[in-house]
């Protein structure tokens, strides 16, 4: 595992193959990264699905209405939710959408980001300055490049569990 410099911004999801570690760019998305922070605390993320993985472009996660494996799942709906909480304003910086990099995924509108995340897996550039970047991956980049792939997946991989490693004991 990475050094985890500041463990107030880094969260880690544990997938099936292990700890992926992600920075988050508080300073550059500071909405965006306390939300991911306030549902992983919730543990809203845990079990939910990645309904959207494309290879050679990114995987999709983070629908905490409709996408936890064990509560109602419905694999046609996963993607189509968010939070209870208020969408998030577009937080667009020069941050390039390079391999690795968390976006927040959204609607047409840009100011419609809301629990939903995608890791980028490979460099995607064409998204630079039209989805928020609020994170990079730092350790763990093997386990997210072995997701299943599907839109949808038809036996999808999911978060096991996403922390603030501040809160690890």
């Amino acid at each position: 595992m990475a050094e985890i410099k500041d463990p107030e911004n880094t969260v880690i999801i544990t997938l099936k193959g292990g700890d992926v570690v992600i920075e988050l760019l508080a300073d550059i998305a500071p909405k965006h990264a306390e939300r991911i922070k306030t549902l992983a605390r919730a543990k809203s993320y845990d079990n939910v699905a990645f309904h959207r993985v494309i290879d050679g472009f990114m995987a999709q996660t983070g629908d905490v209405e409709n996408g936890n494996m064990e509560k109602d799942f419905n694999l046609r709906r996963a993607g189509t939710g968010g939070s209870q909480h208020p969408d998030l304003p577009a937080e667009f910086s020069g941050i390039p959408h390079d391999r690795g990099t968390i976006g927040a995924a959204r609607s047409s509108s840009p100011n419609s980001a809301n629990s939903q995340f995608f890791i980028n897996l490979s460099d995607n550039h064409f998204l630079n300055r039209q989805y928020t970047v609020y994170g990079r991956v730092i350790s763990g980049m093997e386990h997210v490049d072995a997701i299943t792939r599907g839109e949808p997946p038809a036996s999808p991989d999911r978060m096991i569990t996403v922390r603030v490693a501040a809160d690890a004991s």
